[in-house]
């Protein structure tokens, strides 16, 4: 079973999402969390700091980092083991720097949130957000 990771990056009562395109085979056209496959070797933290800065060009600070939940996801052909952290602080301002990826990033309140790619997520989110305020 395949291993992903993604980060919430939380800034001023607002996470940012990226909009996944429209030609990708998981969740397409969805906007959701950055990340990605965990590699071999990796630690999930390690995978997360990677696909930051792949996919946004960020340098997380990993002590800034709590896990928000860990999920079954995708379809049930192919499951995947999803792990998900909020992430406080980074060096860097994000940006889609991986357009082959996302065809948009965004800020988003708890009220914005989009139609979810993965439901339990979002609602670990929610609640995240709404008792973590700031």
């Amino acid at each position: 079973m395949d291993e992903v990771v993604v980060g919430a990056l939380v800034r001023d009562g607002r996470v940012l999402l990226a909009h996944r395109r429209p030609d990708k085979r998981a969740y397409p056209n969805v906007w959701d969390l950055p990340g990605g496959l965990v590699e071999a070797g990796e630690s999930e933290l390690d995978a997360l700091t990677r696909e930051m800065d792949e996919e946004l060009g960020v340098h997380i600070l990993t002590d800034s980092a709590s896990h928000l939940c860990r999920l079954a996801a995708g379809p049930s052909e192919e499951p995947a083991l999803l792990s998900a952290w909020l992430v406080r602080d980074w060096q860097g301002t994000p940006a889609n720097v991986a357009p082959e990826e996302h065809d948009d990033i965004g800020w988003f309140t708890v009220e914005e949130f989009p139609p979810p790619g993965h439901p339990l997520l979002r609602a670990a989110l929610v609640d995240a957000m709404r008792s973590h305020r700031g």
